[in-house]
């Protein structure tokens, strides 16, 4: 059986649509900081900026998946008010649907494999989709978040995190070691390259470029499929 490479985009919510305590929560470390009101603003849009981070405040608008070995996948997206038709693309499928519909699609994928790959999907990615899929009452079909060691994960459910894998499990310093500087290193075109990046997720879905997303994200897999090739053939033991 196959290993399936997997990441996901998010947005956040509307920070003015939320109820007075769910602002109070969110911003109260700012008020007892003593700032002034031009710096206050500047830290509240922070926080909006940030909202996508957490699944508590924000939604999936894009879940990608690739198949290692038949380098073929989908990326399952959201297109809020728009009619998007299915399309085939260098043999990524792309498919809109609600953020309810492309998680059961998601997890659909997902029970077929036993072997899953991510970069920081421990600590951001698998999380993230398992909080939301429990916000939609779906029940994930695998555990991604079993035991962070490979050698201690369950047999049905082994997940190579290339942030952990390249990091020594966190023995290395923190700074820079994002996708795009693992890809400068060895050589593997980044998803930055075009001039996108995570952060500009939240205003292309405001700016109903859907499919920008959903390309952008397909660009992580194989990103993500470049290094986990380079790190088997030559850091694995």
């Amino acid at each position: 059986m196959g290993k399936l490479i997997f990441d996901i985009e998010t947005v956040g919510e509307d920070f003015n649509a939320y109820d007075e305590t769910t602002k109070n929560i969110l911003t109260r470390w700012i008020n007892k900081e003593g700032i002034s009101d031009e710096e206050r603003s500047a830290k509240i849009d922070e926080v909006r900026d940030g909202l996508g981070l957490s699944p508590l405040t924000g939604q999936i608008v894009a879940i990608g998946v690739l198949d290692y070995d038949k380098i073929k996948g989908g990326v399952y997206f959201q297109a809020p008010g728009e009619s998007v038709a299915e399309k085939q693309i260098d043999g990524i499928n792309y498919l809109a649907g609600s953020e309810k519909e492309i998680l059961e699609k998601f997890w659909g994928v997902v029970s077929h494999y036993q072997e899953f790959v991510s970069f920081n999907g421990r600590g951001f990615d698998a999380p993230y989709l398992m909080i939301r899929s429990a916000v939609h009452k779906i029940k994930p079909t695998k555990d991604l978040m079993s035991n962070r060691y490979l050698n201690s994960q369950k047999f049905d459910c082994k997940h190579y995190d290339l942030m952990d894998l390249l990091s020594f499990y966190g023995v290395t310093q923190n700074r820079g070691r994002g996708l795009h500087m693992y890809c400068r290193a060895f050589g593997i075109t980044s998803p930055k390259t075009d001039g996108h990046c995570g952060e500009d997720v939240g205003k292309l879905f405001k700016d109903n470029k859907f499919m920008e997303i959903a390309e952008y994200n397909a660009k992580d897999l194989y990103a993500t499929r470049g290094l986990f090739e380079y790190w088997e053939k030559y850091l694995k033991f």
